[in-house]
Order: C-alpha cells, then structure tokens, then sequence
C-alpha cells in the first residue's frame, strides 16, 4: 500500500450505484474535515467517492475482497472503503464491516446499520474503518489494533461484535451481526436498501386502475349505502383484506418469492431473510398507496357529492364522518382495483419497484444460475 506525500492520505469511497453512491457523496464532503479533527496528528485527508458495481454477480467475500484490492491497487488510493447495500454473509453471520490492514480495504455491508439514522452510522462506520486502518501505518505498528475498531457500534445493547475469519481469507478485522437483535437491524436496512416508498409511482398502471376504481365508487349510490351500513370492524376487516390482496397479487405475479436451491440451514436463513424483506417492502409500499388513496378519495368525496343527494339514498346526513367513513371504504375497493390493474405491469416493472438495483442484479443472476442447471 502507497503512502501519499505531502502528508495527505487519500481515502476512496467505492461504492455500488443507487443509494450507496448517494451516501458516499453525502459524507465526502464533511469527512475530510472530520477524519482530519479525530486523527489528531496533522494529517490531511482526500476523498473521493468511485461509483461502480464491483459486487455485480457475486456475493462471496473473497471474491469481493479480491476485486477491491485490484481496484485500489490500480489507483492512487491509501485506503479503499467499499459501500454496499447487499447483505454479505460470513460463516453463517451476516456481515458489518470487514478489514484488511496490509492493504488497506475496507469493505461496509450498509443493511447491517439498520434503517433508522443510516447516513449518521454509515458515516461513523467510514470514519471509524478508515482512522483504524490508518492508525497501524502512521504509527509504525503492525497488525490491527487492540481496541475495537467499531466501539461505538459494539456495545451492550447492539447486536455487533467480532466475527471469525479463515485463515486464506483477504481480512483482518471482522464485525458481524447475529441473533434475533442482529436479525431484526438487517430486515429493516433490506427494506430501507429497497426503498418501499418508490413502490407506487413505479406500478402506474397499478395505480391508475386504483384512481379510476376510487373516482368511479366515490360516486356510485350503492357505495354510499354500504359505507353508511358497515361498523369500523368491517372495514378494518375490508381494509386488511384489500391490503393483503394487493401484497399477495404482487409477490405472485411479480415472483417476488425466493426460493433457495440449497439445502444448508444457512442457504434457507438467508432465503426466509429475503423473503421477508420483500414482503415489508411490498407491504409499506401498499399501505402507502392506501393511505395516498384515502386523502384523494377524500378530495374527490368534498368536490363532487352533495349531502342532500347523499341523504335521500342513505337516509344518513352527510357530515365530516360519512365523508371520512366513505373515503376509507373507497380505499379498500380502490386497492383491490389497483391490484387487479397490476396484472398489466410487467414482472421486470414490478421488480424494478419493489427492489434496489443490487437486490435485482441478485435476482437476475440466481436466474441465470437456475437456468444454467442441468435438469434432473
């Protein structure tokens, strides 16, 4: 590893495109100065962020380990910090971080951060990776150093602690995460990597069966008569149904289920993993798209009815309850009317909203991998 001159030491961000790439330029503009203050020996720091899928078609850390260590070699790069937002396993534990000191590489799976403040982790995870690996050079010592490199991760209530490391392997440092803690914190940084919220604008012709199904029942007089009749559990009961309906129409028209090939324990925790990551995905993204129906329903409801109309088919006056009452039944149908219109979407338009590019790049090449098999 090359050490810079001028007493500067340039710091690569090499991270995946999508959000790992917008994190990584996110922190490259505050680091310089925050690594400069923490070091505290009048060193300087450059970085600059390399947005490239170096995790394209694999997932084995070696191999990603590998290829890293090319790419930084190639430059003229002191440290290289690699951003992902794939969940990487090591030994049955899922992946934090994992270190090399003599070359100096890191290498940051982003799901293990969980989904809340990941911009502030992610930050600290960098800083604390890249003032560790530069620590042993600046000061002459060998091997890693004898304080945790993630203190601030690894304590009493968090789920992060040092994991085992094969004696060929390209690391000297790893951090995993394990239990149900540690479970939990890499489902919810899977949904946030998948970005549920882009799950509605993504399936137009899902939602425009759902607008038109909403505009048309808003204004139907059975409607009307059923939303006056129906009691709250009813249509929570309808709420849930359409919901579920919607998640279910998804997962199997878009053949969003994973299924493993592999008979290891490990190969069925990371399929259930996936599929309930898939599954939060599509359900936020659902609920969100009911809750947006609601407050359109809603509009539409104020601008078109007409309460003495509304009263003499319902025999019930039409005040800020029937209209809420109303909206929140319009809802449910709308949704099972997008649902049916989501039978128009392609699989790949569907994939496409419910996954992060690397989730999909994933999927397309356990695809190949499948269709590459030799019939039995």
């Amino acid at each position: 590893m090359r050490v810079s001159s001028q007493g500067v030491t340039v710091v690569a961000l090499l991270a995946d495109p999508d959000a790992p790439t917008e994190i990584a330029q996110r922190m490259a503009q505050i680091l310089p100065a925050r690594l400069a203050d923490k070091s505290g020996q009048g060193r300087r720091f450059d970085v600059e962020v390399v947005s490239e899928p170096f995790t394209s078609g694999t997932e084995d850390l070696p191999t990603l380990m590998r290829r890293i260590m090319d790419r930084g070699s190639a430059e003229n790069w002191d440290i290289v910090v690699a951003l992902t937002d794939l969940p990487l396993h090591s030994h049955g534990r899922k992946l934090v971080v994992n270190l090399s000191y003599e070359h100096g590489l890191a290498l940051l799976s982003l799901p293990t951060l969980g989904g809340l403040r990941l911009q502030k982790r992610a930050r600290r995870a960098v800083e604390e990776a890249v003032l560790g690996l530069a620590g042993p050079r600046a000061t002459g010592a060998e091997g890693p150093p004898s304080q945790p490199l993630l203190g601030p991760f690894a304590g009493r209530l968090t789920p992060i602690h040092p994991g085992p490391i094969g004696e060929e392997e390209t690391a000297d440092l790893r951090y995993v995460v394990s239990g149900p803690r540690g479970y939990l914190r890499v489902l919810v940084g899977m949904v946030r990597a998948n970005r549920p919220w882009r799950l509605v604008p993504g399936l137009s012709k899902a939602l425009a069966a759902a607008l038109a199904t909403g505009a048309v029942a808003t204004v139907n007089s059975t409607t009307w008569s059923l939303a006056a009749a129906l009691s709250a559990p009813r249509l929570v009961i309808a709420m849930v149904g359409s919901v579920g309906l919607m998640i279910g129409w998804l997962m199997v028209d878009g053949e969003l289920w994973h299924r493993s090939t592999e008979r290891s324990p490990e190969a069925r925790q990371r399929a259930r993993l996936y599929n309930a990551s898939t599954v939060m995905t599509v359900g936020i993204g659902v609920l969100v798209c009911y809750g947006g129906l609601i407050v359109i329903n809603l509009a539409w409801a104020l601008f078109i009815l007409n309460d003495q109309v509304f009263a003499s088919m319902t025999r019930t006056p039409l005040h800020a309850t029937e209209y809420l009452t109303l909206s929140w039944f319009v809802a449910s149908v709308a949704t099972v009317g997008g649902a049916l219109g989501s039978g128009l979407e392609s699989d790949e338009a569907i994939r496409a909203a419910a996954y992060s590019k690397r989730e999909q790049e994933r999927r397309h090449m356990l695809q190949d991998d499948h269709g590459d098999q030799p019939s039995k």
